[in-house]
Parts: C-alpha cells; sequence; structure tokens
C-alpha cells in the first residue's frame, strides 16, 4: 500500500474556488495510472468526480463539468482539483485515487479531505 496525502480542503463560501491536492509518498509511478478524485456526501454512495490519465485525457462528472478541473504532475506523484464556483451540494469528504490495470495492477485511495461549501 502507498500513502496518498491530500490537502486543500475547508470551508468556502457558495461560490468560491478550492484547490485539493494528493501527493503519493515513497513511490514513483510513471505509465498507465489513472489518477482521480471521488467524493462522498453524508448519506450517499461515494461518486465520480474526475480522472485524468497518463495521456492526459481527463475525464468529469456532468455536476462539475466547467466547473472543476484535473490535472496531474508526473514527476511529483501529484494530482491536483481545481473547484470554482463551489456550490452548497459540493459538500462532502473527497478522497484521491491512484489506480492501475494489468499486469502490474494497484488501487490506492486517500485518507480524504472534508470540503465544505457554506455562507
Amino acid at each position: 500500500q502507498v500513502p496518498l496525502v491530500e490537502s486543500g480542503g475547508g470551508l468556502v463560501q457558495p461560490g468560491g474556488s478550492l484547490r485539493l491536492s494528493c501527493v503519493a509518498s515513497g513511490t514513483i509511478f510513471r505509465i498507465n495510472v489513472v489518477m482521480g478524485w471521488y467524493r462522498q456526501a453524508p448519506g450517499k454512495q461515494r461518486e465520480l468526480v474526475a480522472t485524468i490519465t497518463s495521456g492526459g485525457n481527463e475525464n468529469y462528472a456532468d455536476s462539475v463539468k466547467g466547473r472543476f478541473t484535473v490535472s496531474r504532475h508526473n514527476a511529483k506523484n501529484t494530482v491536483y482539483l481545481q473547484m470554482n464556483s463551489l456550490k452548497p451540494e459540493d459538500t462532502a469528504v473527497y478522497y484521491c485515487n491512484f489506480r492501475r490495470g494489468p499486469p502490474s495492477p494497484f488501487d490506492y485511495w486517500g485518507q480524504g479531505t472534508q470540503v465544505t461549501v457554506s455562507s
């Protein structure tokens, strides 16, 4: 298991912005690693927010398209989530995820960081 350390969560007013970061410590990931963000609101299932492949292909949940941007820095084993125009319904615990398929699969999760959007 490789630790993923998240940062950047907090309390923000509606319409505000936050930037989440997630870094993997101790191991360098090279290729075919999908990095992403998921979130879980109270009483709801964990859902996809955004992912980005090694080649830079991005995928977003419909609810965040045009407001959130995922990016990555491979040399730093880091994935970011820039969140703009935040809404109260974005309130959740946000989890980062690094995963890779065969022949050397893995699926690592961060511990989660709280994002609260409230006036």
